[in-house]
C-alpha cells in the first residue's frame, strides 16, 4: 500500500492523547508536553510514509511507547556523569576537578533556598558577595585582598583592562602561551585594550630586556607561568623577585598569571614543584591570577589575589559585574578552601590531590579487581591485560610530569580500528559512560581515577548484550 493511502490510518492527536495506553504518560508529564510530543511523532510518521521510508503505521501501543521514550530522552539532557579512565586527572573535556562531598552538600543547601549572597546580616544593608570568600583566600594566600570571577581567562582580562588599559604591557616572548581552546595571551591582552610589548627571545629573556622596554607608555609588567609547555636547553628566565624589584623601581604594577595555580607544594605528593600562589605573592607580585578548577581542585573560577589598592580598582571595573560568579560557585569554592586549613587530611578529602597522590600499588589492586570481570564480558572478542602506564595531571599543569600508574589494556582480536572504535563506543553507551584512551590499537582504562570499582563492575552487565557483535565473526 502506498504512503498516501496509509496516511488515513494515522490516528489523530486527540485520539492518541486520550488513549488508555498514554494515560500514565499524561499523568506524569501533563497534556501540554504529551500533546506536543505526539504532534512531533505523527509529523515524522507522515514524512516517512510519503518518502517511502516506512510501509506501515505503528499501533497505538507502539506510538504510546515512543511518545514516552521521547519525553524520557528529552528529560535526560545531554550533560551527564562519566567515569574518567583516560589517565588525565584534570581533563578539560571531562569537567576538570571533581568536587569533594562537603562542597556538594553545601551547594545543595544554598541552591535550594534564598541566601545572604549580597546582604549584610549585621547591618541589614546590601553586602558584597566577595566577603563570603575573601578573608579565607587572603588567609591561605597571604594576599591583602582577593576577588573572584568566572574563570582565569576572565581574571587576566579584567586585571589587564583595569590596570593597563590603553597602555603597553611588557611580557617575555617565551610566555606568550596559548591557554587552551585557541585562546592566546596576546588576544586576551588585545581584548583588554592593552598593547603587547614583547621582550627578550623565545628561549632567553633577561632583566635588562624588561628594563629597556619600559617607556612612558608602559602600564604593567606581566609574567605568565608557562604551565602547559616547557622549553629546555639554552634558556634563561627572569625570576618573579627580579621583575617585582624592577616594577618597584619604576612605579609600575607587576602581575603574574599562574594559570593552573596551587596552594600547596606538590613535591610533598611526589610531583614536580609548581610555583605556589603564596610564593609568587611573597616574591613581590602585586596581582596574581589563577584557576579554581585545576590544581586547586574546586569549581570553575578565576581568582585575583594581591595588593588591596589594585584589587579594589579591579572590583570597581564595570566588567567585574559581567564576569562575577554565582552563589553556587562561591559556596563550592569556600568549602574546597576550608579543606586547605587542615593540611593533614587534604589529600584524603580533596579528590584532585587524592587522585594525583594515589600510590601505584593501590591503582594496580583496583585494576586487578576489575580485570576478571572485563575478561568475562569480552571473552574471545578482546584480550584483557593489566599493564604499567603513566597518568598525567592535565589542564596544562606540569605537562612533562608523568605519574606511574596501572591500566587495563583491551586489545580487540580483530586488530582493526573499526573493532577498537566499536569497543570504545560500547563503553560510551553505558548508563554511566566510561571514557578511556585509545593508543596503539588498544583501549586503555587507567584506574588512577576509578573511585568506585563496584559501580564500574555492576554496569558491565550492560555490555553483555552487545559485546559479541564486536567479534569479527558475528
Amino acid at each position: 500500500m502506498s504512503g498516501n493511502l496509509l496516511l488515513k490510518d494515522i490516528p489523530s492527536v486527540d485520539k492518541l492523547l486520550g488513549s488508555e495506553e498514554l494515560e500514565p504518560v499524561v499523568d506524569a508529564h501533563g497534556h501540554t508536553r504529551v500533546r506536543e510530543t505526539i504532534r512531533e511523532l505523527l509529523d515524522q510518521i507522515r514524512s516517512d510514509l510519503l518518502d517511502g521510508n516506512s510501509s506501515e503505521v505503528p499501533s497505538i501501543q507502539a506510538l504510546s511507547d515512543e511518545v514516552s521514550e521521547r519525553i524520557t530522552r528529552k528529560n535526560h539532557g545531554t550533560l551527564t556523569q562519566v567515569i574518567n579512565l583516560t589517565g588525565t586527572v584534570l581533563h578539560t573535556n571531562l569537567g576538570r576537578a571533581v568536587l569533594p562531598g562537603n562542597a556538594l552538600d553545601a551547594i545543595a543547601t544554598v541552591a535550594g533556598a534564598n541566601s545572604n549572597l549580597e546582604f549584610d546580616l549585621a547591618s541589614g544593608k546590601r553586602g558584597d558577595r566577595d566577603t563570603h570568600i575573601e578573608a579565607l583566600l587572603a588567609e591561605l594566600t597571604g594576599a591583602e585582598a582577593v576577588t573572584v570571577v568566572n574563570n582565569n581567562a576572565a581574571a587576566v582580562l579584567l586585571s589587564l583592562n583595569t590596570l593597563a588599559a590603553g597602555k603597553e604591557v611588557c611580557i617575555s616572548r617565551g610566555e606568550l602561551v596559548e591557554i587552551g581552546g585557541s585562546f592566546r595571551i596576546p588576544e586576551v591582552m588585545e581584548k583588554s585594550n592593552c598593547r603587547l610589548r614583547e621582550v627578550g627571545a623565545t628561549n632567553r629573556t633577561h632583566l635588562k630586556d624588561y628594563r629597556n622596554a619600559i617607556t612612558d607608555q608602559t602600564g604593567l609588567l606581566l609574567k605568565v607561568h608557562t604551565s602547559n609547555y616547557e622549553i629546555r636547553g639554552f634558556t634563561q628566565e627572569v625570576s618573579y623577585r627580579e621583575v617585582s624589584e624592577l616594577a618597584g623601581e619604576t612605579g609600575l604594577p607587576f602581575m603574574a598569571d599562574l594559570g593552573s595555580g596551587t596552594l600547596v607544594d606538590l613535591e610533598q605528593y611526589g610531583l614536580e614543584h609548581e610555583p605556589t600562589v603564596q610564593e609568587v605573592l611573597a616574591a613581590g607580585a602585586d596581582i596574581v591570577t589563577f584557576s579554581g578548577d585545576k590544581l586547586l581542585g574546586g569549581p570553575q573560577a578565576g581568582i585575583i589575589a594581591g595588593k588591596k589598592v589594585y584589587v579594589d580598582a579591579i572590583k570597581k571595573n564595570p566588567l567585574k559585574r559581567a564576569l562575577r560568579v554565582d552563589k553556587m560557585t562561591i559556596t563550592a569554592l569556600t568549602e574546597v578552601l576550608k579543606l586547605y586549613l587542615e593540611p593533614e587530611t587534604l589529600a584524603e578529602r580533596l579528590p584532585t590531590l587524592r587522585h594525583l597522590s594515589r600510590p601505584a600499588g593501590d591503582i594496580e589492586t583496583i585494576a586487578r579487581q576489575v580485570e576478571p570481570h572485563l575478561t568475562k564480558f569480552f571473552k574471545d572478542v578482546a584480550s584483557i591485560d593489566v599493564v604499567d602506564t603513566h597518568s598525567q595531571i592535565g589542564s596544562g599543569a606540569l605537562p612533562l610530569d608523568q605519574i606511574p600508574s596501572f591500566a587495563i589494556a583491551i586489545t580487540p582480536v580483530a586488530n582493526s580500528d573499526a573493532a577498537l572504535q566499536a569497543i570504545s563506543k560500547a563503553f560510551r553507551e553505558l548508563p554511566i559512560p566510561v571514557i578511556g584512551r585509545l593508543s596503539d590499537g588498544q583501549m586503555m582504562l587507567d584506574c588512577r581515577t576509578l573511585d568506585d570499582p563496584g559501580e564500574f563492575i555492576r554496569q558491565l552487565e550492560q555490555l553483555q548484550q552487545d559485546h559479541l557483535a564486536l567479534h569479527p565473526d558475528h
